[in-house]
């Protein structure tokens, strides 16, 4: 469910026609922030600057999960549905505040619940970190960006909704692209959460297994590159061109015989 525009309220004046489509562009949005945006925009930018202030990065360092993994392993034999949930709630406030450490909890994932439920929990927590990045993004920024840019975003905005879940699917198939700014790009756009939530949490199993098993192998990796080899990256990329797949059939399906 997209969050409401703020400030919006009833006005009998008519008004000209939106130039982004059919959803109006809050004309509150040409004034100050609410309070709300304020708010959240703060405690988002406090909990980034807590993070960098005292080095909690530090944690989340392939150095850090092999110095702990005893005690990892001891936590989570004793407290596992406590573990879980720790798990998963700190790999969605890492993934949707965009900080760095990702990867390092995909290994942690895969090293102390194994690469099958590693992925599982994985994918539980990026995709919830993502939908929180996806929807504070299009809170805080869409209507002043199609204000600003409405008429030009246009036929973006047009193209990107008739294929989404292919786009998207690409997009999370394709490491090339980093997480977070897919977050928030996508936030911009008008694709539904429902179509977010589905490609994300489908595009982004093949990454989240392959870094998941490698930490069952912790003790042998002694850098992330040996993991996103050349032939990883490859078949990311070939699964991602497969997703756009139906894209390109549409496109040459819809064109008339000659």
């Amino acid at each position: 469910m997209e969050p409401p525009y703020a400030g919006e309220h009833q006005d009998h004046t008519p008004h000209p026609i939106s130039p982004v489509g059919e959803d109006r562009i809050s004309f509150a949005s040409t004034k100050a922030p609410s309070a709300g945006k304020v708010i959240l925009a703060l405690v988002i930018g406090l909990a980034i600057v807590t993070f960098f202030y005292f080095d909690l990065g530090r944690f989340l360092s392939l150095d850090a999960l092999r110095e702990n993994r005893d005690q990892l392993l001891a936590f989570t034999d004793a407290n596992y549905i406590m573990a879980v949930g720790i798990f998963i709630g700190a790999y969605a406030i890492v993934t949707g505040l965009s900080l760095p450490g990702a990867v390092i909890l995909t290994l942690a994932g895969g090293f102390v619940f194994g690469a099958v439920l590693g992925t599982v929990f994985v994918n539980l927590g990026a995709t919830t970190g993502a939908t929180l990045a996806f929807l504070t993004a299009r809170y805080l920024l869409r209507d002043t960006v199609e204000q600003k840019f409405g008429q030009s975003l246009r036929p973006f905005q047009e193209g990107f909704a008739k294929n989404a879940f292919s786009y998207l699917l690409t997009l999370r198939l394709i490491p090339l692209f980093p997480f977070f700014v897919v977050n928030l790009v996508s936030g911009l756009t008008r694709v539904s959460a429902g179509t977010y939530i589905g490609a994300t949490a489908l595009g982004i199993i093949p990454g989240s297994f392959v870094y998941a098993y490698a930490g069952r192998q912790l003790g042998t990796i002694n850098s992330l590159k040996e993991i996103a080899s050349p032939n990883v990256i490859g078949a990311f990329v070939l699964l991602g061109l497969l997703a756009l797949v139906p894209v390109v059939y549409k496109k040459f399906s819809a064109k008339p015989v000659s």
